[in-house]
């Protein structure tokens, strides 16, 4: 083995967990390479053109909580980290035109008096409970068994900041977080398009309705970063792809190695120990330390290979729950499409398409049955009004994430894709009368079509379920949890690890921080 296919850490996967782990890594001397199947870095976290002159970012394309610790220590404003706009108001269509806007803790629009109060209410309680969850990310959660000191000292920090809330906010906390978000909706609120907003919240990207357990949960997850200082979502300049590229850019400059087009075949173990990794190529990489940024079961089922592991661990990996129901609609658009009752300013807003609770939960029946939803939930941007660069002069595009469309079709999505496509076009076209006529090009991605494209089994945006079993100490699995794994050497820094899903960064900065503190054997 050359000196040149030596590395003290290899990395599997350019996405942005495992390139701000390879930065935070490069940045202590470590000699670093981080391997990307693709062509570009970014994963779901990429932009590309889906037609010729128009970009959308492929995935994900709001920010709502990349971690400002993150921003800071790699210094992404230097390496080309932009906005094109802050704070977005979030509004929620209702089909008679007549609308709400969301910002923080403010609603406006057609709602009652009494519901803008108890929004107010509402949301200071869900915020003072965000503290305390935040609290918990920062850092790889604590051993409930076998513990060291910190693990018992991060438990009682834990402890002690839930304490903090006071006795009425504890027992609120424990209450809610033993129902649903429908039901808390239900006890505080009578507007239906407020009810759709805060459910859709709750289930985005997750195999979940609003009256299915852990949503709550779901619903604090998402707002989390508005105690990083987003006051609303943020639209990165260039797309989310911007964001990866600027921490792609810090990892460089402290001297990691990126290299893309290489799809790892095989992390190859020797014994219970990591040696290194095989390229599809055929090359082979030593190593004493391998970090994938794929989700666990395609590390462990595909990369490893269950037959170098623990029957009992193998059933677990392969229990972890996540079933992809989330899909990707872009439209190349002509000119700017009319919402009615919206002005061409709130056109530039984040758009929901989710008229009630109810709605929303029977969106999602039609998922438990391997159907798409004949009612989807919509959350719709045009990055375009805010950024003119993602697409030719005076023509927009218009991205949408959609929800609920299986994984596992019943019909399969080569058949499901054009008519889930035509379904949801109409939906959108209800509120946004002659779009259809607008649009020049579409590209739907499916949960398929991602899990193809990104290798994420099922397609699932946030590699698992975001539940009470599946997250802190317990993802992705209790032997898993503080990133390290039954093979020495061997970690994980993807989003199935803790603390999940959406594009914060903690993930990648707390495995970095884990194996930076046990040094290179």
């Amino acid at each position: 083995m050359t000196e040149n296919n030596h590395f003290d850490v290899v990395i599997v996967g350019a996405g942005h967990n495992g390139l701000v782990t390879a930065a935070y890594m490069a940045k202590t001397g470590m000699k670093v390479l981080v391997l990307e199947s693709t062509a570009n870095v970014g994963g779901a976290s990429s932009t590309e053109e889906f037609h010729e002159g128009f970009r959308v970012s492929t995935c994900a394309h709001l920010l709502y909580s990349l971690h400002p610790a993150i921003v800071s220590d790699l210094q992404l404003h230097n390496h080309g980290l932009t906005y094109a706009a802050t704070n977005l108001s979030t509004v929620a269509l209702g089909n008679d035109g007549l609308h709400i806007t969301i910002k923080g803790d403010s609603v406006s629009g057609d709602i009652s008096t009494e519901d803008v109060n108890n929004y107010q209410e509402f949301y200071a309680r869900m915020i003072r409970f965000c503290k305390v969850l935040a609290v918990t990310l920062e850092d790889r959660p604590p051993k409930l068994m076998k513990g060291n000191l910190k693990d018992k000292l991060s438990l009682l920090k834990l402890g002690w900041n839930v304490r903090k809330l006071g006795k009425e906010d504890m027992r609120e906390l424990l209450r809610i977080g033993a129902i649903n978000i429908y039901d808390v909706l239900e006890e505080n609120f009578d507007n239906q398009l407020l009810k759709g907003a805060l459910s859709l919240d709750a289930v985005l990207g997750s195999h979940t309705g609003p009256r299915s357990p852990n949503t709550v949960l779901g619903y604090l997850y998402r707002h989390v970063g508005e105690t990083f200082g987003f006051s609303g979502p943020a639209m990165p300049a260039g797309g989310l792809g911007a964001v990866t590229d600027a921490i792609a850019a810090s990892a460089k400059s402290s001297g990691a190695e990126v290299r893309t087009d290489c799809r790892v075949e095989q992390i190859l173990t020797e014994g219970a120990r990591v040696t290194g990794v095989r390229l599809v190529s055929g090359d082979e990489i030593s190593t004493s330390r391998v970090i994938s940024n794929a989700d666990p079961k395609t590390t462990f089922a595909d990369l490893v290979g269950y037959r170098h592991l623990d029957t009992e661990f193998s059933r677990r990996v392969s229990n972890i729950r996540m079933k992809g129901n989330t899909a990707k609609l872009h439209l190349a658009l002509d000119s700017l499409p009319s919402f009615t009752g919206l002005s061409e300013e709130d056109v530039g807003a984040r758009l929901l398409i989710a008229p009630g609770s109810d709605y929303v939960e029977l969106a999602f029946n039609h998922a438990k049955y391997r159907e798409y939803s004949r009612n989807p939930i919509v959350e719709i941007t045009i990055p375009s009004v805010h950024d003119s660069s993602l697409a030719p002069e005076g023509k927009h595009v218009l991205s949408a994430v959609v929800q609920y469309a299986p994984h596992n079709l019943k019909e399969g999505w080569s058949e499901g894709n054009d008519q889930f496509r035509n379904l949801v076009i109409n939906l959108i076209e209800g509120y946004a009368p002659g779009l259809k006529q607008l649009i020049i090009s579409s590209e739907l991605l499916t949960p398929a079509d991602l899990e193809a494209k990104f290798g994420t089994k099922a397609g699932h945006w946030h590699h698992g379920e975001l539940a009470l079993d599946q997250f802190l100490m317990l993802r992705p699995i209790p032997d898993m949890s503080q990133y390290s794994t039954p093979i020495d050497g061997l970690y994980l820094c993807s989003a199935g690890s803790h603390p999940g899903g959406n594009v914060t960064g903690l993930a990648g900065h707390n495995c970095a921080k884990t194996v930076i503190k046990e040094g290179i054997k």
